[in-house]
């Protein structure tokens, strides 16, 4: 086992740079380049090689907006589940489709292939382009098939200050009450991306805060996979998970 590498106990896979939102807070800029998503079959037998030699304890699906692509997202869970990896994380802005129809279909997937820790993107930023509506509806599907779910909101500065961002998330997030979502901790924009080029005033004077990504390079908690399949020094479709392991300095 590779030293740096002895505490690994969660697995990330960024499916896809494609999203529904033009967000202003977006860390990633405006996804020029968002397009295509990870391999299915090559995450998976990631995902299977990587619990064979570690005791995985969680596995986070995220973008871009992984729904795009429903059966990516339910194949890397399927397997989290079949090998007993506790919590199954998925990131959504909720907006995928405008078939009600079909947006019951993922929720009712998304539930059968063991996501059971959904987190739903709703604040000032997202609902700037994405349809309040349809967000609503997908968390009442989700609701519906038993999906554990929570709102996910993303603060500007913090969740105490009182900014005009700030005060249009609180309203949007009483909206779902009557579902009776928890509302998560959510997490602090930083500078970085579309953050940088549209909210800079609100980063001055040393108070932006700290990308919650980063992490120590030499003890690596978390591994992250990205859609063109990158993870840490190597490539998944060039080099199995495990040679990559191996080979891995930071």
């Amino acid at each position: 086992m590779n030293e740096y590498l002895k505490n690994l106990k969660r697995i990330e896979f960024e499916a896809t740079l494609a999203c529904t939102g033009k967000c202003k807070h977006c860390s990633q800029g405006g996804h020029e380049s968002g397009s295509g998503h990870i391999d299915a079959d090559i995450a998976v037998k990631a995902v299977r090689d990587i619990c064979a030699n570690y005791r995985i304890e969680s596995l986070m699906t995220f973008g871009g907006e992984p729904l795009l692509y429903p059966d990516v997202v339910c194949a890397i869970h399927r397997a989290a589940t079949e090998l007993g990896i506790r919590k199954r994380q998925v990131i959504t802005n909720g907006y995928f489709s405008n078939d009600h129809e079909r947006i019951a279909e993922i929720a009712r997937n998304l539930s059968e292939c063991g996501v059971n820790n959904l987190l739903l993107s709703v604040d000032a930023f997202h609902q700037e382009t994405i349809p309040l509506e349809i967000v609503m509806y997908f968390a009442e599907c989700s609701v519906k098939a038993g999906i554990p779910i929570k709102l996910q909101p993303a603060w500007l500065v913090s969740a105490d200050d009182r900014n005009p961002y700030n005060t249009r998330t609180r309203e949007l997030l009483k909206s779902f009450e009557h579902l009776n979502i928890p509302i998560n901790g959510g997490n602090a924009i930083f500078p970085e991306g579309n953050a940088l080029k549209y909210l800079s005033e609100y980063f001055e004077d040393g108070a932006a805060p700290v990308s919650p990504y980063e992490q120590d390079p030499i003890d690596v908690r978390a591994v992250s996979f990205a859609p063109n399949g990158d993870v840490l020094n190597g490539n998944i479709y060039e080099k199995s998970i495990l040679e990559i392991f191996r080979d891995y300095r930071p």
